[in-house]
């Protein structure tokens, strides 16, 4: 049998269209494959910003007539540039596993100085969404006091976009982190010239991966779309075992969500659904049409709806409660080499300590991130406070795989990277009282082992954690407890009393 698969000209497009005909090609060895590339309207107009032009299929819509005349028998697409309105005459048939859905940004090494002096900068983007999330973020996130963003219009393909930042007045740019990892990892001796352009491109920049609390992705970033015509049920069976079903799922629910606040990439609006073991968590961030802002972060968890319980048989009703541990620091030098550094609180890098300038910071969650920040500290990107196996996925960027180093108390859960205490954690004075409390959520391992040390009656009662190292300490003391993001999120749908919250996160 043979199929040909069509898509854009531009090097991203080719290499996608690529990695299907790969897959397809694995799944059935005797298939052969033929390509046919084509320019789209939006390829064609260079000149208009994205959302000052018509939005329904600007890279897409052209490619359904060859389909209809049989000119080839499935497209490629970026899925988040196709509309949210289904087509009635063709159907997304499959799509791969999706790669990293985070936008990334870029910043000039030789601009730097400037921005830190001024505390102006200039960020070239072609999407609203970012323009409108980001301006609230980048200015805790970067090391310098910068009062002003500017975000500047740009078009054109990645490469591209990478040349119009060094030739442009411009100090930095934001692109989709899929899109630099699939154009760096192409293997094909095509895309040669485009890897050495973007490895000395991100030799010049400094780079955060941007978390997606903060600035959620456009619906189906990073993922691919497989476009058949409704009538080839033989595609269909042809696709379905390349079809990753959690990729296809996760998107569609983030392309309903947008649906569901008027739809379109023109919108400023990010949502981002991530599948794990213990519940689907969205992240939905921006500024609707009608003026409505939307900025929340949601679990949909694996074991159900928790049961409700009395303002008073809980612990801690009030973040204060839960302060179990002062810290002291401990006397530690720093490595001879540059490792990456995992940071599991901001006081965990050491005040006298100095960063290499290609020295790779991760921060636990946004707010470590922020704190950093503060303390002149370039971070590259956080784990979203879901604990230390999230993997940072940055090894592409780097070129190179990366040792990591965690930085965090001697008391601390070995996980799955090296660590090195930099600090350890003393217990106040007095033991919390935890008489008459039923329902336990715990910030930390350390406090649950503590507690527990002072309380065996304690694991006959209902525990609740956040996600990463403190559910695995609870889990190795044979209590599973149950998993929500945050204290806040815990007191919100645990109480049967609405309370104040309070949604610090690390």
């Amino acid at each position: 049998m043979r199929v040909t698969i069509a898509s854009r000209r531009s090097d991203l497009a080719r290499i996608q269209a690529y990695q299907v005909g790969k897959a397809l090609q694995s799944a059935h060895p005797q298939l052969e494959i033929n390509y046919s590339f084509h320019e789209s309207l939006g390829d064609k107009n260079q000149n208009d910003p994205l959302w000052q032009m018509p939005e329904k299929g600007v890279f897409t819509q052209d490619f359904r007539a060859g389909l209809f005349r049989g000119d080839f028998d499935l497209v490629v697409h970026s899925w988040k540039d196709l509309a949210i309105e289904d087509n009635p005459e063709t159907q997304i048939a499959a799509t791969l596993a999706r790669a990293d859905a985070r936008d990334l940004l870029l910043v000039r090494q030789d601009r730097w100085p400037q921005i830190e002096s001024t505390g102006v900068a200039s960020i070239l983007t072609s999407s609203p969404r970012r323009a409108y999330n980001l301006d609230s973020f980048l200015h805790d996130a970067l090391p310098a006091k910068v009062h002003e963003l500017n975000f500047t219009n740009v078009r054109g393909n990645v490469p591209t976009r990478i040349r119009k930042l060094f030739q442009s007045d411009v100090d930095g740019l934001v692109v989709a982190k899929a899109a630099i990892d699939r154009l760096l990892e192409a293997e094909q001796t095509d895309f040669a010239i485009t890897r050495a352009e973007l490895r000395k491109a991100l030799s010049r920049c400094h780079w955060m991966v941007l978390p997606l609390s903060a600035n959620p992705s456009a619906p189906a970033q990073g993922a691919l779309a497989v476009e058949i015509s409704r009538s080839r049920d033989d595609l269909r069976r042809l696709l379905a075992p390349i079809n990753c079903t959690e990729t296809f799922a996760v998107v569609a629910r983030e392309r309903a969500i947008l649906a569901g606040h008027g739809g379109g990439c023109h919108q400023k609006i990010g949502v981002s659904v991530l599948r794990r073991p213990f519940g689907d968590i969205t992240f939905l961030r921006g500024l609707t049409d009608d003026g409505v802002v939307l900025d929340s972060c949601s679990l949909e968890p694996t074991q159900g709806k928790p049961e409700k319980a009395l303002r008073a048989e809980l612990w801690p009703r009030d973040p204060s409660e839960a302060r179990v541990f002062t810290s002291q620091a401990l006397a530690v030098s720093q490595p001879a080499a540059a490792m990456a550094l995992w940071i599991a609180k901001a006081d965990a890098l050491p005040a006298n300590w100095k960063i290499e300038p290609n020295q790779i910071v991760w921060a636990s969650g946004v707010q470590t991130w922020k704190r950093l920040a503060q303390r002149s500290v370039w971070v590259n990107g956080c784990a979203e406070s879901l604990g230390e196996h999230e993997s940072p996925r940055v090894e592409t960027l780097v070129g190179s795989e990366i040792e990591w180093l965690k930085l965090t108390h001697a008391q601390g859960y070995q996980g799955e990277l090296p660590m090195l205490a930099t600090y350890r954690l003393v217990p106040r004075n007095g033991v919390p009282d935890l008489k008459g409390r039923k329902h336990f959520f715990w910030k930390s391992g350390s406090s649950f082992e503590y507690a527990l040390s002072q309380n065996p009656w304690l694991k006959q009662m209902k525990h609740y954690c956040g996600p990463g190292n403190t559910q695995r300490i609870l889990q190795k003391h044979g209590v599973e407890p149950i998993v929500f993001l945050d204290h806040a999120q815990w007191l919100e749908q645990v109480c049967k009393q609405p309370v104040a919250t309070d949604r610090s996160g690390s």
